[in-house]
């Protein structure tokens, strides 16, 4: 949701990299050059993140997840054809009151245009803050089959839902408000690409590239028009054999191999700029993905 729905268009087009697959008088969707959906963007009179979507396998089938869903008392409904390339959606709250849409099908939305920009390769995470981290981690854990991949201190979870180090992670924070979404740069080379395009672009970095602790991805990061947090990054940790429960090792792991842990005074990150006061304010205005 966002109250610019305009320059939201100019920037996810031209800085971002996501093309144009349909769009109505107040509802903008996106997909990666890639042809996978991304990002719906509508107008509203504030912004704000209103839910996300998750694929599920190809094999399920939405009324039986409802079936499931309801036995744990949560209410689901199925909606059709409102997404392009995705012809049924599985629509329930989460404990936060957080729309999310589940799917099992879906078909490339190649974008009608051509896509401008950094030309991201996907919407890699979504951050979100959260009253009490544990228990919604909890919650996406037991309903939506999340694990856990790393926790700092009290105030982080980050889980994963398949070979990636998260897919989303919990801030604790007063509600539910969108921390940052990150989208995945495909090497080196592209974030310095996504670096020059945002200086020439006028702007700023406001903190990176730097190689994180949780996860050691290369990260940058900068505000969108909303005010947002966006995150870029690449070389991000990934268990591929969940029976070895460690991700691939790595120079960089401080512990080898590196396994799921709770991050305890987490050391100042490498290879980049540390942050500075306002960089760290991570309280941005209310946009969304959905």
């Amino acid at each position: 949701m966002t109250d610019n729905i305009e320059q939201q268009v100019e920037y996810y087009q031209g800085i971002i990299g996501l093309g144009i697959v349909e769009r109505q008088a107040d509802r903008v969707w996106f997909a990666s050059e890639a042809g996978e959906l991304t990002l719906v963007l509508q107008k509203g009179s504030a912004s704000g993140c209103t839910g996300m979507a998750f694929e599920i396998g190809p094999g399920a089938e939405l009324g039986e997840v409802g079936r499931q869903l309801q036995a744990a008392g949560i209410n689901s409904e199925i909606r059709s054809d409102h997404l392009p390339g995705i012809a049924r959606t599985l629509v329930f709250t989460d404990i936060d009151g957080r729309r999310i849409e589940l799917f099992s099908q879906w078909q490339f939305t190649v974008p009608d245009e051509q896509v401008r920009g950094i030309a991201v390769s996907k919407l890699g995470h979504m951050a979100l803050y959260a009253p009490d981290p544990h228990q919604t981690a909890n919650f996406y854990q037991d309903v939506l089959g999340f694990r856990d991949s790393d926790r700092i201190e009290e105030n982080f979870v980050f889980m994963r839902c398949g070979f990636e180090h998260h897919a989303l992670n919990f801030a604790r924070g007063s509600d539910a408000r969108l921390h940052h979404m990150a989208f995945e740069l495909r090497d080196a080379s592209h974030m310095q690409q996504a670096c020059d395009l945002l200086g020439r672009r006028k702007i700023n970095l406001l903190w990176g590239p730097v190689r994180h602790g949780p996860g050691h991805n290369i990260a940058a990061y900068h505000r969108n028009p909303d005010g947002y947090l966006i995150e870029l990054f690449y070389d991000m940790d990934r268990m591929v054999d969940e029976e070895l429960g460690y991700y691939e090792p790595r120079p960089w792991h401080r512990d080898r191999p590196q396994r799921p842990k709770t991050w305890i005074g987490l050391p100042r990150d490498v290879w980049g700029v540390g942050p500075s006061p306002e960089a760290t304010e991570f309280s941005p205005r209310m946009r969304g993905a959905k």
